[in-house]
């Protein structure tokens, strides 16, 4: 496949054309690419006893054969080609010739994990401050949307079993004071 992560795209037919992104995933085995901002699809997520309702906005793949790399020099959508230079394969732009380098796609937002402190240790957690370099990254995997979100089987499957059974919960239904019927058909 001749794009790659990174790469600066216009749409060329659908309903996003002449908008453009960056390619944030490839997905060579169907020739679908996913760009940031592009094909926006909604899912509406149901309420749970966990987690309120809530309308989620994702983008949605789609075919590469809808999206043509910018040219470099130019900024107009360009076909790519391969040029072999000191023995290494390197892209080009067909419109201008010029070389198509390979973009580091924008990275994921650091997210710092703070853990409660209770008492004393909240008093000297709030006097140090964190190493800069010691904040952690969210991991993100290639995993479907919805596995991430947590819902379906997959949520089941985190959660693990639950503390008390069923069956051991106390069901009964309080004392209610329904008045007895003195007279009718069927009593």
């Amino acid at each position: 496949m001749k794009l790659h992560t990174g790469d600066t795209v216009v749409v060329i037919s659908g309903k996003d054309k002449g908008k453009s992104g960056t390619i944030m995933r490839v997905l060579p085995e169907k020739n679908h690419v996913v760009i940031g901002g592009i094909n926006m699809r909604t899912r509406h997520m149901k309420k749970t006893q966990q987690e309120p309702g809530r309308i989620l906005r994702y983008e949605a793949s789609m075919n590469a054969s809808k999206v043509m790399v910018v040219d470099p020099k130019t900024k107009k959508p360009s076909r790519i080609g391969y040029l072999i230079k000191d023995g290494k394969k390197i892209r080009i732009s067909k419109r201008s010739g010029e070389e198509v380098k390979k973009v580091r796609p924008p990275k994921q937002k650091k997210e710092k994990v703070e853990t409660p402190a209770e008492g004393a240790d909240a008093k000297e957690a709030k006097a140090k401050k964190p190493a800069k370099g010691k904040e952690t990254v969210a991991k993100t995997s290639n995993q479907p949307f919805w596995k991430k979100l947590q819902f379906g089987s997959a949520a089941v499957e985190s959660q693990g079993a639950p503390d008390e059974s069923r069956s051991k919960q106390d069901h009964s239904i309080p004392s209610q004071n329904i008045p007895q019927k003195s007279s009718g058909r069927g009593s």
